[in-house]
């Protein structure tokens, strides 16, 4: 690999923060798109397969989007570029997507070249959505995900937890009474805390300690790994709201091939940081485009995930309003075959 190329792949960790409205947005998803249609093996491959010739993408919306069951199975990376740092799904379908539990599947591998392009994404995501971390107690009941190496979220959690500067900030297994007396505490302070959790555990937590909360946002995001039976949204969000006397649930999408995060502050309604862009493709043609309002798949443009693949596939069904914001309402599971199947073929 030539030392310019390395140096122009570096030097896109700065750039999506600068990203200052849509023609921005666009032409850097087209420039990474060709970038990657270049020097992006596996997404050369998949473009290649798919018949696109990339010097006639010239519209973001006709940018081909990689399956995302192909991080399960190859090394997404830009060529010449080695991993400081790998991300390692749960081998558990869904499990940071919003609707956790399913069928145990392989595990996904994002590989990183630049942690601190991740640091600076989360970092700015999680102020644009809820301000200075210093301004917070973050306490993440994040049983599941602390249970195993690789976790993106966990990874997240103690990054921000850090930057709290609080000492009562920190990350929490199974330990309910004591995140129970802590919320106390902070109620009893009147400190701003963020109690950041797996699905499952949040809805432990309310049954053994429900408790009115005036200071504490709770967040979900998603996780049941089958320790009690799926539930939707609005009946989860129910069930915490009355448990602890809120007017709405916060929720974080992200996931593991991905390196920034969309937050919910209710009503499970999404909104994405300026470098991160949801459009929606026709459940029986994911060429296609939906009308705004209309169900469809879920792709996802993350400009900060510049080095593995800009533009992912998701399993997930969205509905996609004009503001830009978007809901997750379920899941397909065929929405990355025809992708995988090129890939075969190719």
């Amino acid at each position: 690999m030539e030392a310019p190329l390395i140096q122009q792949f570096a030097a896109l960790q700065q750039r999506p923060f600068a990203v200052d409205g849509p023609g921005a947005f666009n032409a850097l998803a087209l420039e990474l798109f060709q970038l990657h249609a270049r020097h992006n093996p596996i997404y050369r491959d998949y473009v290649h397969a798919l018949g696109v010739v990339p010097e006639q993408v010239v519209r973001m919306e006709d940018i081909p989007f990689l399956p995302i069951g192909l991080f399960r199975s190859h090394r997404v990376l830009l060529e010449g570029l080695e991993p400081a740092l790998t991300f390692t799904s749960s081998g558990t379908t869904l499990l940071r997507q919003g609707f956790g539990g399913g069928a145990p599947a392989a595990t996904s591998s994002h590989h990183l070249p630049w942690p601190a392009l991740y640091e600076r994404s989360f970092r700015e995501g999680f102020r644009l959505a809820y301000g200075d971390p210093k301004e917070w107690r973050i306490i993440a009941l994040l049983p599941g995900y602390l249970e195993r190496p690789g976790s993106s979220l966990v990874y997240m959690a103690e990054h921000l937890i850090s930057a709290t500067g609080d000492p009562h900030s920190g990350t929490y297994l199974y330990r309910y009474d004591e995140v129970a007396d802590l919320l106390c505490r902070s109620e009893e302070e009147g400190k701003r805390t963020l109690l950041l959790g797996v699905t499952f555990a949040l809805l432990d937590l309310a049954a053994q300690h429900p408790k009115p909360l005036r200071h504490t946002t709770v967040m979900e995001t998603g996780g049941m790994k089958g320790r009690r039976p799926e539930l939707v949204r609005e009946e989860l969000h129910r069930i915490l709201q009355d448990a602890f006397h809120l007017p709405s649930i916060h929720s974080e999408y992200g996931m593991t091939e991905l390196l920034s995060q969309a937050y919910s502050t209710g009503g499970g309604r999404y909104t994405c940081p300026p470098w991160m862009r949801v459009l929606l493709r026709e459940p029986n043609d994911p060429f296609a485009r939906p009308a705004t309002g209309r169900t469809g798949g879920i792709d996802v443009i993350d400009l900060c995930n510049s080095a593995s693949c800009p533009f992912i596939r998701t399993q997930d069904l969205g509905r996609l309003h004009a503001d830009g914001s978007f809901e997750v309402l379920g899941r397909f599971d065929n929405s990355d075959l025809r992708g995988c199947n090129l890939m075969v073929e190719a």
